[in-house]
């Protein structure tokens, strides 16, 4: 593992670290990871671990942070859907340019599922394969019109006055989040790109999920026609218990290699 420089191309540069396969072994293919708002490369460590893992299997894995997360370039009003566009372009060309040739999959975290699924346009054809983690595919039923919870403690109306006054919301109590990122949620539909896609998916969702809709993402492995679906059970919100990790981490792993093998 290697920390590797990376820069969007708007000139933000991004934290970006790379897991080569050791020398002598056959590379199956070369995944880039997507983290979740408020997180960083480490996805609270699972994306670590996935990685190991990965690289045991024979992949190469770029890990990075989005422009405002993690030591990346950027402050966190500043973060949109936009720049996260940019930043996973760069990722997956970085990616791309490491191992040509090599199969190449993204695993895209709650919502980092949004700026994956909105570049599927122009990934078609390109992706071997796509896995969600309790991916963001409503952003209006989770910030705008929030029904769950997680959603109406953070974006309830008195917080999105707050913020259209104020320009900035605090996400959990400490995380900023701008009026112009959630400007933009009102153009955006990640689920309707994904579904549109016909790129070969894995979505894994907790059916505890108080953040992000499992029912949603359900309905939208089922509208898609190629997508795997596999529900962790009691799981809330990223996984929440060592064990639930392990599951996600081990279904990733098994459905990568499988479709590497296949070739489809």
């Amino acid at each position: 593992m290697h920390r590797i420089a990376l820069t969007a191309a708007d000139g933000v540069g991004l934290d970006a670290v790379f897991h080569p396969v050791p020398h002598g072994r056959t590379v199956r293919g070369v995944v880039v990871q997507a983290h979740g708002i408020a997180a960083d490369l480490d996805e609270g460590g699972m994306f670590e671990r996935l990685a190991e893992s990965l690289v045991a299997a024979g992949f190469t894995v770029l890990r990075f942070s989005f422009r405002g997360h993690g030591e990346s370039e950027g402050s966190q009003r500043g973060i949109t859907i936009s720049g996260e566009l940019l930043d996973l372009q760069a990722a997956l060309d970085r990616a791309q340019d490491e191992e040509a040739g090599a199969p190449l999959f993204v695993i895209a975290a709650s919502f980092g599922a949004v700026a994956t699924c909105l570049s599927l346009r122009w990934l078609s054809g390109k992706l071997a394969g796509l896995v969600l983690w309790n991916p963001v595919l409503d952003l209006r039923r989770t910030f705008l019109e929030p029904e769950l919870p997680w959603g109406l403690e953070n974006f309830g109306p008195e917080a999105l006055k707050q913020q259209e006054e104020s320009g900035v919301l605090l996400l959990d109590g400490e995380f900023e989040l701008s009026r112009v990122l959630f400007a933009e949620m009102r153009h955006w539909q990640p689920g309707e790109s994904f579904v549109a896609d016909a790129t070969s998916a894995l979505i894994v969702h907790g059916d505890q999920d108080s953040y992000v809709s499992y029912d949603v993402a359900r309905e939208a492995a089922a509208r898609h026609g190629n997508c795997d679906f596999h529900t962790v059970r009691g799981s809330d919100h990223g996984f929440d218990s060592r064990d639930r990790e392990d599951e996600a981490i081990e279904v990733t792993a098994d459905w990568l290699i499988a479709r590497s093998r296949s070739g489809q």
